[in-house]
C-alpha cells in the first residue's frame, strides 16, 4: 500500500494571528516511510479493539476510565518533565484507574516506526526533533486521529466554551491537512539571532537594526577576539537558511517565501533571495569560524555560553535547551534579522514566528479516546500554565501564560513579537518537502563556508525544487 495519496490535493494554510503564525514543522509526505500498512483496516480509527468509555459532562470524548495510556515524549529542548510532572498527573486526576506508561526518546522515528508498521502504536506522541516520523505519511496511511471532535469538545475549564475557542486563532488550521486537523502544535516559537545581554552590556554594544550597523558591530566583536557569528554546520544548517530566507522576506516581501513554498518556477532565484544569500556569504567569509561546519548545535551553543561566540541563530527554545550550561546573568536576548537597506519591503522589526512542537493521537492505538482526552487536559489552563512554568515557554492556550514572568530570552522574543505587530510571517517548504530541506542545508554550508557564491546557491536549490515539482510521487502542498 502506498503512503502517498493517489491524487494529491492542495493543502490550504492560514496564518496564525497575533503572536503565532501557521506551523512550519509539518514533515513532508514520503513514499514508503512506514514500510507497510499498520493494520488491515484502511480507514483512520478503524481499530475495532479500541477502548471506549461512556461520554459524560466530565468525559466528553468517551475515554475508558481504566484503560492504559502510553505517552511518548521527544526529550529535546523542552525535556520531558512537563509531561511527567504536569500533563500526566492531570490525566491521572481525571482518570485515577488509568495506568500511564511514559517513554521519552531523542529518536522518535527509530523507536516508533517499527511499532506503527506492526500495528502497535502508542496512544499519544510528541513527534519532534531531527528524527521525527513523517507527519504526511502518517496521515496518508490513516495513522492519525482526526482531532475535530477534540476541538469541538467542551474545554476543561469552561464547559460552555469549546476547546478550539481557548487557543490562539489559527491553531487548529496549523495542524490541518486538506481541511482536517490531525496535529496539535502547542508551543509559540519566535526565530531570530541570539546574543548575551551581559556580554553586550559589558562591552557597550547594542543590537543592530540595519546592515551597516550589523557589520560594524561584528568588526568590534572580532577585534575583541570573540567569534562574531556562527551556527552548527553538522546538524543545524537550517538555522542559517532560516536567517537567509527571513532576510529575503524582509527585502522582497512575504510573497518571496510563498513562491518558494508553492514550488513556483524560479522562486529560489528571486532577486531578494540572491541579495540575502550574497549578504550572508560575506558574513560567513569574514566573521564565522570555519571549524563550526563540523560541529553540532550543542557544541556551538556551549561556545556562546562561554562568551566565545557573540551571535547565534535559533528559535526561542534555545534558552531552555541551554539551561544547564548557561552561566548566571548570561541574559539571552533576541535580535531580529537586520534590514539590508531602506528599500526593504518589511521593517527591521519583522520576525518569523510559528506554532511549533507537534503532538498527535494514534488512530490505531488501543486507547485513542484516552489520547484525545490527554490532549484536552494539555489544552486546559492548568496544563498550559504548568507547561510554561516547567519549560519557560508560552503555549497556544491564550490564558496559559497570562501574568507569567518569563526568563530573559523568552521575554525578549515575546517583546520582539509584539514589536513586529502585523509583520509576522512563516515558511513551510522544509516540512512539506524533506529533500528540499536537505538540499537547502547542504547548499547553505557550501555558501557560508565559502565554497560557492550566491548565484550557485540559489541555482542549486532551484534545481532540486524543480525536480520535486515534476515528481508525481510526491504530494504537493500549496498556500
Amino acid at each position: 500500500m502506498s503512503n502517498t495519496p493517489e491524487t494529491p490535493t492542495p493543502l490550504s494554510r492560514r496564518t496564525l494571528l497575533g503572536r503565532t503564525a501557521a506551523a512550519g514543522l509539518l514533515a513532508t509526505p514520503v513514499v514508503g516511510l512506514l514500510g507497510a500498512c499498520a493494520t488491515s483496516g484502511s480507514d483512520e480509527g478503524s481499530n475495532t479493539k479500541a477502548e471506549e468509555g461512556t461520554k459524560s459532562a466530565t468525559n466528553p470524548l468517551g475515554a475508558a476510565e481504566d484503560a492504559p495510556l502510553e505517552v511518548v515524549i521527544f526529550n529535546g529542548g523542552y525535556g520531558e518533565k512537563y509531561a511527567t510532572d504536569v500533563h500526566e498527573p492531570l490525566y491521572k486526576k481525571a482518570f485515577p484507574k488509568a495506568e500511564i506508561k511514559h517513554q521519552s526518546t531523542q529518536a522518535v522515528s527509530t523507536v516508533l516506526q517499527p511499532r506503527f508498521a506492526s500495528g502497535n502504536p502508542p496512544e499519544f506522541v510528541n513527534n519532534s526533533g531531527e528524527k521525527l516520523i513523517d507527519f504526511g505519511s502518517l496521515v496518508a496511511d490513516g495513522q492519525l486521529m482526526d482531532l475535530t471532535e477534540l476541538w469541538d469538545a467542551p474545554s476543561v475549564d469552561d464547559p460552555g466554551k469549546k476547546v478550539r475557542d481557548t487557543v490562539v486563532p489559527g491553531t487548529v488550521e496549523a495542524g490541518s491537512f486538506n481541511g482536517k486537523p490531525y496535529v496539535l502544535y502547542y508551543v509559540s516559537t519566535v526565530f531570530g539571532v541570539w546574543y548575551s545581554g551581559k556580554l553586550f552590556k559589558e562591552n557597550g554594544w547594542a543590537p543592530a537594526k540595519d546592515w551597516s550597523e550589523f557589520t560594524a558591530l561584528l568588526d568590534k566583536i572580532k577585534a575583541k577576539g570573540i567569534t562574531p557569528y556562527g551556527y552548527a554546520g553538522a546538524n543545524a544548517a537550517y538555522y542559517q537558511w532560516n536567517v537567509i530566507l527571513t532576510h529575503a522576506a524582509k527585502i522582497g516581501g512575504t510573497d518571496v517565501l510563498k513562491n518558494i513554498d508553492n514550488l513556483e518556477d524560479g522562486a529560489w532565484q528571486q532577486d531578494a533571495v540572491k541579495q540575502a544569500a550574497q549578504a550572508w556569504a560575506e558574513i560567513g567569509a569574514k566573521y564565522v569560524d570555519k571549524s563550526f561546519e563540523g560541529l553540532k548545535h550543542t557544541d556551538v551553543q556551549l561556545r556562546q555560553n562561554q562568551y566565545k561566540l557573540a551571535f547565534y541563530p535559533s528559535g526561542d527554545w534555545l534558552e531552555g535547551e541551554q539551561k544547564k550550561d548557561t552561566p548566571a546573568g548570561f541574559d539571552y536576548q533576541l535580535m531580529p534579522v537586520p534590514s539590508l537597506s531602506g528599500s526593504d519591503k518589511l521593517p527591521g522589526t519583522a520576525v518569523r514566528a510559528t506554532a511549533g512542537e507537534g503532538y498527535f493521537v494514534s488512530a490505531k492505538s488501543k486507547n485513542p479516546r484516552g489520547g484525545l482526552e490527554y490532549m484536552r487536559q494539555m489544552l486546559s489552563v492548568a496544563g498550559a500554565k504548568g507547561f510554561t512554568e516547567v519549560v519557560k515557554a508560552p503555549t497556544v492556550v491564550t490564558a496559559g501564560s497570562q501574568g507569567f514572568a518569563f526568563p530573559p530570552g523568552v521575554a525578549s522574543s515575546q517583546a520582539a513579537l509584539a514589536a513586529a505587530g502585523k509583520d509576522v510571517f512563516n515558511l513551510y517548504f522544509d516540512g512539506w518537502y524533506k529533500e528540499l530541506d536537505t538540499e537547502a542545508r547542504t547548499a547553505t554550508n557550501e555558501l557560508m563556508f565559502g565554497r560557492i557564491k550566491a548565484d550557485a546557491f540559489v541555482e542549486r536549490i532551484q534545481k532540486r525544487a524543480d525536480a520535486i515539482k515534476k515528481d508525481s510521487s510526491v504530494a504537493k502542498f500549496t498556500r
